[in-house]
């Protein structure tokens, strides 16, 4: 198995069974993502990638296959703190104040708060919400509100950013402003990022490479690399390669 400082999945298995069905959430499923890559995964509903996505944070168990998360059995990894997960809903506390939704992982790791108030800090300005560390979620857009779930997410130093469609409930217009800004702050904590999307653009503008997978069982059927340095600017979206790159996922999407 390669990446092991980064997401390592080898003939990973999930069967799942209920009402007289059984469902093969997941067949063989083996991705390597190395350390500090940037990877999205990209399918149709049912598909299993978050399914995979579960089993590479620890919340499922897999039926055959290992996982190892920055050298570490999941739960392991998620557990020293090596792992941050943003998902779509950003389910910030609705009593505490950004600066405190920031800190729960701290709190739920037991590490000293005190000690951490200068990175708190830093991360707050990071996602760019100087001067809202009190206000509260509900005083907050959608987007301030996801941008407090990425900075919880990095407040342990995690090696391994996780993200389950994190900006899926924003207009397209935020989505895009969120793409850059989430570039710019993987880019600064170094992680390695796992993302999950429906969002063909969104996997090519972030990713170093998009991961396809299909339904009927869970499988990924092509990995495609992506060619663009970084960092990336908003014109990318309006350049021909960029179109031809996500017709090409399109049409493996759709088993062209």
């Amino acid at each position: 198995m390669t990446a092991p400082d980064g997401i390592a999945l080898s003939g990973v298995c999930k069967t799942f069974t209920g009402r007289g069905r059984v469902v093969e959430a997941l067949r063989d499923v083996t991705l390597s993502c190395p350390q500090g890559s940037f990877t999205a995964i990209i399918g149709p509903s049912g598909c299993g990638k978050s399914t995979a996505m579960r089993i590479a944070m620890g919340l499922e168990a897999p039926d055959a296959g290992t996982v190892r998360i920055a050298g570490r059995a999941p739960l392991d990894a998620a557990r020293a703190g090596l792992t941050g997960i943003a998902f779509q809903d950003a389910a910030l506390l609705p009593w505490r104040s950004v600066r405190r939704n920031v800190e729960v992982p701290l709190e739920v790791l037991r590490r000293p708060l005190a000690a951490s108030a200068d990175h708190v800090g830093h991360l707050i300005d990071l996602v760019g919400l100087t001067g809202f560390e009190n206000a509260l979620p509900g005083e907050l857009s959608g987007g301030m509100r996801q941008r407090v779930a990425i900075a919880r997410a990095l407040v342990t130093h995690p090696q391994v950013l996780f993200m389950d469609e994190p900006f899926g409930a924003l207009d397209q217009i935020l989505r895009r402003q969120m793409n850059l800004e989430l570039q710019r702050i993987w880019a600064e904590s170094g992680s390695t990022a796992l993302l999950v999307t429906h969002g063909i653009d969104e996997a090519v503008f972030l990713a170093d490479s998009v991961v396809i997978m299909h339904a009927g069982p869970g499988r990924i059927v092509e990995r495609i690399d992506i060619p663009f340095e970084r960092p990336r600017q908003p014109h990318l979206f309006s350049d021909p390669l960029f179109h031809e790159t996500c017709d090409r996922i399109a049409e493996a999407l759709h088993g062209g």
